[in-house]
């Protein structure tokens, strides 16, 4: 969303998505999926799956999304700025290891994860499209060296992540899931943030911080049930800052379906990370009702308040 990005009123430094080197892709996904890909959109496209659909342009795209991590982690070591907000598309965060799904081919914020990683990094990936991030999940799913946090309605598609599902092998521990009911306001998304996420985030000490940032948990987008307001994503983007230095911070666009909800939305994440931001509720502000009862429950499980 370059109008959001704009929006924000910050100094902008503006940057083309580069293609991918494909052999980062490879590090994801596997060599067999991304010739599929690329052959299906030099055939011209169609339907991957009910919901995910390609054209002969989605191959040069799907590079460049996949591409942007790495150019702005490139970017910000090099002082040019100080943070990333990758305005790109398709999304990423469904995309399987050797499948396309929800709209995703693909997965961009895992992509410059493993490219950090495999670089002695720690990552720690906060999700708070409305969707699930299974693809992301999944990939890091036993890998220590990836926090993978998300913030989601449940049930909703595609159908994963329950409070159970918290990593294998030396890894476990290093998902945490929110499942939050339709009608979840932002209050419960901040307390989640203050009490609960950012003591999981500082105790993991990333290098870095990725963020999905879908903006479909909006309450005027018309695909999900979440009714986050604008500044509830400068209030989550600003307490990041408290867990690594600003100029760590990269947000990976996924998912969004109302334009001017997008574009208030977008502007609102990148004054947070700029250190503008509204109180968040107190630790003894605990509302009622499902919400409540997950973020508690999901804090009970981590050892929390």
């Amino acid at each position: 969303m370059i109008d959001g990005v704009h929006a924000s009123g910050l100094d902008v430094v503006p940057h083309q998505a580069p293609v991918v080197d494909l052999e980062l892709v490879a590090r994801v996904h596997e060599p067999r999926y991304i010739r599929e890909i690329e052959q299906f959109c030099a055939g011209g496209g169609g339907a991957l799956d009910p919901d995910t659909v390609a054209v002969a342009d989605s191959w040069e795209a799907a590079l460049r999304a996949a591409g942007a991590g790495p150019a702005a982690v490139a970017g910000l070591r090099a002082g040019i700025a100080d943070t990333a907000f990758l305005a790109v598309r398709p999304p990423g965060h469904h995309a399987l290891i050797g499948r396309a799904m929800g709209f995703c081919l693909f997965n961009n914020i895992a992509v410059t994860a493993r490219m950090l990683t495999e670089g002695g990094e720690r990552v720690a990936i906060l999700d708070w499209d409305v969707h699930h991030g299974n693809g992301t999940q999944d990939t890091f799913y036993r890998d220590p060296n990836v926090l993978y946090v998300s913030l989601h309605e449940f049930p909703a598609y595609p159908g994963t992540g329950w409070v159970d599902e918290d990593g294998a092998g030396d890894a476990e521990g290093t998902v945490v899931n929110f499942p939050m009911p339709m009608g979840t306001q932002g209050d419960a998304y901040r307390w989640a943030m203050r009490w609960v996420i950012l003591d999981v985030m500082r105790d993991f000490a990333p290098d870095w911080i990725l963020v999905s940032a879908g903006y479909d948990a909006h309450r005027a987008d018309p695909l999900a049930g979440i009714r986050l307001v604008e500044s509830d994503y400068g209030v989550m983007a600003h307490l990041l800052t408290d867990v690594v230095p600003a100029h760590r911070v990269v947000f990976f666009l996924e998912g969004g379906y109302d334009l001017a909800a997008m574009t208030a939305s977008v502007a609102a994440t990148l004054r947070g990370v700029a250190g503008d931001s509204e109180e968040f509720p107190r630790a003894d502000e605990i509302g009622t009702g499902g919400a409540w009862r997950t973020v508690m429950h999901v804090a009970g499980r981590l050892g929390g308040p």
